[in-house]
């Protein structure tokens, strides 16, 4: 789930509003370290009243997986108009320079939770890599019961996360367990 890991730091820069001039930086650039998400609204949408509070909130929530970069399109229509945003609210992912997601309309809150879980979906943070490395360590020093908790730890996590999958793989080798 969201909200492990990350500082307050992360924290406090999640959110931030965004112009023509600065959309390069603050979203093209940030978003090859991170995901960004860009909420391309308006004063006078009122659906985008609605959801700009519920994506800040699972944004800061995410402690640092993720940023919120927010676009008021009156005052810059340059960047919703090249991207082809019609209709807002809107909201792009961007991930390593380049759009991969979006949704358009007011979703409540456990849709924004599940779209930034499929956004944020492989990324380790620290701590899943510090356990990674402890696993491996483990593994490395021929203690394969104590790597494999510590890697079914981490799949209770992220079930679909390879590196932990093929090490308790290896650990079962380690073990002589192969059924």
């Amino acid at each position: 789930m969201l909200g492990l890991g990350g500082d307050t730091a992360a924290v406090d820069n999640a959110v931030k509003d965004a112009t023509t001039q600065s959309f390069m930086k603050d979203v093209i650039e940030a978003s090859k370290t991170q995901p960004v998400l860009v909420d391309f609204w308006a004063p006078w949408c009122g659906p985008c009243k609605q959801l700009t509070p519920v994506l800040e909130k699972v944004v800061k929530a995410a402690k640092g997986k993720v940023k919120l970069v927010k676009m008021d399109i009156d005052k810059h229509p340059e960047s919703p108009g090249q991207m082809g945003i019609q209709s807002i609210p809107a909201v792009s992912a961007f991930s390593n320079g380049q759009p991969v997601d979006g949704f358009m309309g007011a979703l409540p809150e456990s849709q924004v939770v599940a779209f930034l879980e499929r956004l944020t979906k492989g990324k380790i943070g620290d701590e899943g890599a510090d356990q990674l490395k402890a696993a491996e360590d483990a593994l490395a020093a021929g203690q394969a019961a104590e790597a494999a908790d510590i890697y079914a730890q981490i799949l209770e996590q992220d079930s679909g996360n390879i590196p932990a999958l093929a090490g308790l793989a290896r650990c079962y080798i380690a073990t002589g367990n192969l059924d």
